[in-house]
């Protein structure tokens, strides 16, 4: 086969790399950014883990002493206006019962001691204002423990895309900066993506414990504060020619 003349080959070279830097003239640019935003959020329901516990010489007998101790519980909380879904049974146990004794030796040991059950509900309290008052007749009605309190929104979706359109002004922002920054323009958006939600805002966490106090006794002071709604979103910008 005949070799090309070195002229040619020196001109095909020089074609290549002109439409390699053609191509690289061409191709559009793009500035991707992330762009963040949150808000407070007042809260505008609690839940309450409310429990009751009974003990008794036999299976049967702690077991029916604590569901009436269980069915009085509910029926104060109707008297807030709370019942259906927003009552709920957290949990229900039933086991054997120990004490410590001490041997005429000076040892201790564990030797049974009748049976405990225990019956927890929680509790969605919508009138914040009425949430301590609701605690304290509950324990004047039986209840032993108090678990935790947590607070959240019924409806979170309205505050959660007012912060989505809070984080995509956000990106507009720095990608504008970015692009001024580089004497470029800015040209269309080519995406957006808005990364999944992963749950609820955070709710609040208040934790109180309380044995049965006397009758009369003051709301539980508790403080509602805020809930932290975030968001992120993910925004790529083609650049201008």
């Amino acid at each position: 086969m005949r070799a090309a003349h070195p002229s040619i080959l020196a001109g095909l070279l020089a074609l290549g790399l002109c439409g390699a830097a053609a191509a690289q003239e061409t191709a559009p640019g793009r500035i991707s950014v992330v762009g963040r935003a949150s808000r407070e959020v007042a809260p505008d329901f609690a839940t309450v883990e409310i429990a009751v516990e009974s003990r008794g010489p036999t299976p049967a007998a702690a077991l029916d002493q604590n569901s009436t101790a269980a069915r009085k519980v509910a029926e104060l909380a109707g008297e807030f206006g709370i019942a259906g879904p927003d009552l709920a049974t957290a949990s229900v146990s039933l086991r054997p019962g120990n004490k410590t004794v001490r041997e005429p030796g000076g040892q201790m040991r564990d030797v049974p001691d009748g049976y405990q059950a225990s019956n927890a509900v929680t509790v969605r309290v919508r009138d914040l204002k009425r949430l301590g008052a609701l605690m304290r007749r509950l324990l004047d009605g039986g209840a032993d423990r108090i678990g935790g309190v947590a607070f959240g929104l019924a409806e979170p979706g309205q505050s959660e895309n007012a912060v989505r359109a809070e984080a995509v002004r956000d990106a507009r922002r720095q990608a504008e900066t970015l692009a001024e920054a580089a004497g470029l323009r800015l040209g269309r958006l080519e995406s957006i993506v808005s990364p999944p939600r992963e749950g609820a805002p955070a709710p609040v966490h208040s934790r109180a414990y309380a044995a049965k106090m006397s009758a009369g006794g003051v709301a539980v002071p508790v403080e509602p504060g805020t809930l932290t709604v975030e968001a992120a979103v993910e925004v790529t910008y083609m650049v201008a020619p």
